[in-house]
């Protein structure tokens, strides 16, 4: 930790039990709070009560906390997007689009009724 107007911040992940964190602020002073614990396999469940919680603390010592992320949960979430089941066609019409941008993969997973479109940033 760079920068004590952060310790609220840091005394809260203490507080929790968190040992493995890092906590940066922008060049406009939004804060920004990555978590790495091997304990918690399931991230989805606790980011937005602990999301919530950061921003309880922050907001009260007038700092303001733009994410949270635990074992680079949201990172890799926001790598991967998988659309709805869709026919045959309509997964076409997604790949022809997306086929020009090369900073875009996509691939058809699934089987059947549920087979649908992954669109994954590079």
């Amino acid at each position: 930790m760079t920068n004590n107007s952060h310790q609220p911040i840091q005394k809260l992940l203490e507080l929790i039990g968190f040992e493995n964190f890092n906590i940066e602020a922008n060049d406009e002073g939004k804060i920004s709070i990555s978590i790495y614990d091997d304990a918690i396999k399931n991230a989805a469940r606790f980011l937005p009560d602990l999301e919530t919680a950061a921003r309880l603390v922050a907001k009260k010592n007038n700092l303001f906390v733009a994410g949270v992320d635990i074992n680079n949960y949201r990172k890799e979430r926001e790598r991967l997007v998988e659309l709805p089941p869709m026919n045959a066609y309509e997964r076409r019409l997604v790949h022809v689009e997306l086929a020009s941008r090369p900073d875009v993969k996509t691939e058809s997973v699934g089987e059947g009724a549920t087979r649908r479109v992954s669109i994954q940033l590079l």
